[in-house]
């Protein structure tokens, strides 16, 4: 079994399934894929992804706010955060995290909000789901502020091996999604090849950043088979064993996953 740890079910293109999830999952369900993770991006689709995962024994949901959908007016609250993660379909928390890429005159208003998913994770158990772009030092010293005893998971990776192995040290996870794949993903590429197999996971990141030869078209679930096999290549393992070690480390790091 293989498992799309990153996917955003409430946003995928389903004109090629005739408008049907059901039919989107089947195909992922039909090459190997076992279990997806929905993640919430904002309070407004928090409902959304607990009723996919109410409705599917195989998806499981997160829930937070993405740093590019905070405002200024509106900071992440911690009340409902809690309330929010209160679900037994709620496996994790986020993504939440930093991107000064977009958005860098709104910096402060991340670390205040990153900070309060830590501070809910601390609280509930229950591990972190991190975004993180062009701010590499403040995200690295949020996480080591937070010591978190369950951690998460960096996901959709692309920084370099450096930012990598602090954040294995703080005892995170790495997630790779379809970008690995890209043609100018070398620094990627070096990274994939050293993180240990015992903490990593594969994503799509769906309806995003689809691989190759996907990419340019909308992605979707089933599309972390050629990530998979991407990976297995570059590692050179067998195909079954990163499938097997892949699948472990999620319910290593998401055991309410299960």
């Amino acid at each position: 079994m293989l498992i799309d740890s990153h996917c955003h079910l409430d946003r995928l293109d389903l004109a090629p399934h005739n408008g049907s999830l059901d039919a989107a999952l089947d195909v992922a369900r039909q090459r190997g894929v076992g279990r997806f993770l929905c993640i919430g991006v904002d309070a407004d689709n928090a409902p959304v992804v607990k009723a996919l995962a109410e409705r599917y024994a195989d998806v499981y949901c997160s829930v937070g706010i993405h740093p590019l959908d905070l405002t200024r007016e509106y900071p992440t609250d911690l009340a409902w955060l809690l309330q929010a993660l209160d679900h037994p379909r709620v496996v994790a928390i986020g993504e939440t995290g930093l991107d000064y890429h977009y958005e860098p005159d709104m910096a402060e208003q991340q670390k205040i909000s990153f900070r309060c998913h830590l501070d809910a994770s601390r609280q509930t158990g229950k591990p972190v789901i991190i975004h993180t772009r062009e701010a590499r030092a403040d995200t690295l010293a949020l996480l080591r502020e937070a010591d978190l005893s369950q951690a998460g998971v960096l996901h959709c990776f692309t920084e370099d091996w450096d930012m990598a192995r602090a954040a294995l040290d703080l005892g995170y996870y790495i997630s790779l999604s379809g970008i690995v794949t890209f043609r100018n993903a070398d620094a990627l590429r070096d990274v994939a090849r050293r993180v240990p197999a015992d903490r990593l996971l594969v994503e799509t990141d769906s309806p995003y950043l689809a691989p190759v030869p996907y990419r340019g078209k909308p992605n979707e679930p089933q599309y972390v088979c050629e990530v998979a096999a991407f990976l297995a290549e570059l590692r050179g393992e067998p195909l079954d064993r990163l499938w097997e070690n892949t699948t472990a480390n999620f319910h290593r790091l998401f055991p309410l996953a299960s």
